[in-house]
């Protein structure tokens, strides 16, 4: 083979050779283009589907908020019963609007999800006012726990209310760790009673209950208009199904289900939890009384390490924006006083 047919075969080898890698980058360009043209196919689909579940989402929202405001529009005039069963109706259909904008923050967009939280709390307000209105609270005419003391050491005997209550010229004071199924009354239990016992609060209604003393655990269950204040508590309080209530403890931890329009003076050494509340407010403790200081002593908790705004909302998961279903009470309209 001479020299000019071995350069024109080197000369065909690298013409074949480069027309290979031409071929090969052809091909993976085309291939990248189509995986390009796949990937905006599915964006498009994507933000399609999106802009789908967003639409529904606004449309569900804004057909259950209108009915939640045509049964608080239809309290007007209406009578008791007649309220208080579209008041609970509205209440819970404010639950279930919460809950679905908790499950619907994955494809809003912070601005809807602020929209919605801002339309819930509106709500929430009207429907406040709305059984502030039409079922104001009762005024208790009870006497002190200290005059009640006085009158259970004279005759007559005492009369008893069912339930383990004794009834004192008008105030109850039980014998028993417990107080369940009563309404309109005032209630107590000294530090004897409650030292390192578990105490349950079930079914009352429109209640003063002053708790005096270092009680092991307090379970509060079904509770209406009511005033609940208990000493420190050395373990946890258990809040569940509490409406328009206020309450006030000291305790290790506090976890509260089910519980609407209801105001917490709370000192906790760990966490507050709510779970499925909404409308629910809080404020450092600030009630005493004489022998406070001995059952903070009791209790084993902190008293200068107080958690009371670090509230955890186990329905809330929108990382970076605030719960909707829980407050800070502003200091202006904090309780500094309380009754005997």
């Amino acid at each position: 083979m001479d020299a000019t047919e071995e350069i024109s075969q080197e000369n065909a080898f690298y013409d074949r050779n480069g027309a290979a890698k031409i071929h090969n980058r052809i091909q993976k360009r085309q291939q990248a283009l189509a995986e390009d043209a796949e990937r905006r196919k599915d964006a498009k689909k994507s933000q399609s589907v999106g802009e789908e579940k967003s639409e529904y989402f606004l449309r569900t929202f804004n057909a259950e908020r209108a009915g939640i405001q045509e049964l608080l529009t239809g309290c007007s005039g209406a009578d008791r019963p007649v309220v208080t069963q579209k008041l609970e109706e509205a209440t819970a259909k404010m639950t279930q609007l919460q809950k679905f904008l908790n499950d619907s923050v994955i494809f809003l967009s912070q601005y809807e999800i602020r929209v919605a939280q801002s339309a819930l709390q509106k709500l929430q307000t009207s429907l406040s006012e709305t059984r502030e209105e039409a079922l104001p609270k009762k005024k208790f005419a009870f006497r002190s726990r200290t005059k009640a003391a006085e009158v259970s050491d004279c005759p007559p005997p005492p009369e008893t209310a069912g339930s383990g209550v004794t009834k004192l010229d008008g105030a109850a004071v039980s014998k028993q760790a417990d107080f369940s199924n009563i309404s309109d009354e005032y209630l107590t239990k000294t530090s004897e009673e409650l030292q390192n016992r578990d105490v349950l609060l079930t079914h009352l209604t429109n209640c003063k209950v002053r708790l005096y003393g270092s009680p092991s655990t307090l379970h509060l269950k079904h509770i209406n208009a009511c005033e609940i204040l208990c000493g420190p508590v050395a373990t946890s309080v258990f809040v569940d199904h509490c409406s328009n209530s206020i309450l006030a403890f000291p305790c290790q931890q506090m976890r509260t289900h089910n519980t609407t329009d209801t105001q917490v003076y709370l000192h906790v050494t760990s966490r507050a939890i709510i779970e499925d509340c909404l409308g629910v407010s809080f404020a450092p403790f600030c009630w005493s009384y004489p022998t406070l200081d001995q059952d903070f002593s009791a209790s084993g908790l902190d008293r200068d390490r107080n958690n009371w705004s670090q509230v955890d909302d186990f329905n809330w998961l929108a990382a970076g924006t605030p719960s909707p279903n829980w407050t800070v009470i502003p200091e202006e309209d904090r309780k500094t006083t309380w009754d005997p």
